[in-house]
C-alpha cells in the first residue's frame, strides 16, 4: 500500500507550520542499505525523505523482516518519537540513497508544547501517517500469512 500523497510533508501540514518545522531540520545523506532504525530502539529522531527512498520493516520470529512499505520523497519515516514510550514500532532502511531533514525529536515535541496550533498540526499529521502505517502493516501480515515460510532447503530424510 503506497503512501498517500495527502499525508507527505507538503499537503500535510500547512506551510507556516511546514517552514517553522524545516527551519530545525539538518540535511543529511544516507547511501543505500543504511539502517536508520531499528523496531524496539529508542525514538529520538525522525526524516522527512527529499531524495530516494526507504522501506519499513517489521520483525517476525520465522522469517527476515518483510518490507512493509517503501517511502519516497516528502514521506515522514518515523513516528514513534511523538509518542510514549518513545520506542520505534517498526524498523527503517534505505533502498536508494536518501537526503533527507533530520529533526530532533525532543526539540520538536518541545515546539510542539510552546505552541499549541503547532502541535495540533503535528499531531494530527503524524497520527494520520499512523493509521496509514498501521493499516498497509496489517494488509502486509495478511499477505504474508497466506504465504509459506520460507525454508532452509535441507530436507532430513
Amino acid at each position: 500500500m503506497p503512501p498517500s500523497i495527502a499525508l507527505r510533508l507538503n499537503h500535510a501540514l500547512p506551510s507556516v507550520h511546514r517552514e517553522r518545522l524545516l527551519r530545525v531540520g539538518r540535511e543529511v545523506r544516507f547511501p543505500p542499505g543504511t539502517r536508520l532504525f531499528e523496531e524496539g530502539g529508542h525514538a529520538d529522531r525522525f526524516w522527512i525523505i527529499r531524495t530516494g527512498t526507504a522501506a519499513l520493516d517489521i520483525r517476525l520470529p520465522d522469517r527476515p523482516p518483510p518490507v512493509v512499505e517503501t517511502l519516497g520523497i516528502g514521506d515522514l519515516v518515523g513516528w514513534s518519537w511523538l509518542y510514549e514510550p518513545y520506542v520505534w514500532q517498526l524498523g527503517a532502511m534505505t533502498v536508494t540513497q536518501v537526503q533527507a531533514y533530520e529533526f530532533d525529536a525532543v526539540a520538536v515535541r518541545l515546539m510542539c508544547l510552546d505552541d499549541a496550533e503547532f502541535g495540533r498540526a503535528v499531531e494530527h499529521w503524524v497520527g494520520r501517517v499512523l493509521a496509514h502505517r498501521l493499516s498497509a502493516a496489517r494488509a502486509r501480515l495478511v499477505d504474508l500469512r497466506a504465504t509459506p515460510a520460507p525454508t532452509s532447503g535441507r530436507t532430513d530424510a
